[in-house]
């Protein structure tokens, strides 16, 4: 399934991801750097979500409190409370 997730602190302003039965099957920044957030893209695909937040949560960028993968970890995060209620 299709969602999309608003980043907070962050140069990118936007994620869309492709999740199904709990593994990520394609991720897309908007803004940022986007090499770099190319090359994450690549290597979280076909990864179980709990993985990537494991990974990913917690990164820091500058001193933001955050970084684009942080804020990855916490759209799938999202995306698996909407899938329990």
């Amino acid at each position: 399934m299709k969602y999309q997730y608003r980043t907070q602190g962050t140069c990118s302003q936007m994620i869309t991801l492709d999740v199904e039965d709990n593994i990520v099957k394609s991720v897309e920044f908007f803004g940022g750097c986007h090499g770099n957030l190319q090359g994450i893209a690549k290597l979280v695909e076909g990864m179980k979500t709990e993985d990537v937040i494991a990974r990913l949560e917690g990164i820091n960028c500058g001193g933001k409190g955050t970084s684009c993968p942080d804020q990855l970890s916490k759209a799938l995060k999202a995306i698996a409370e909407q899938a329990n209620k």
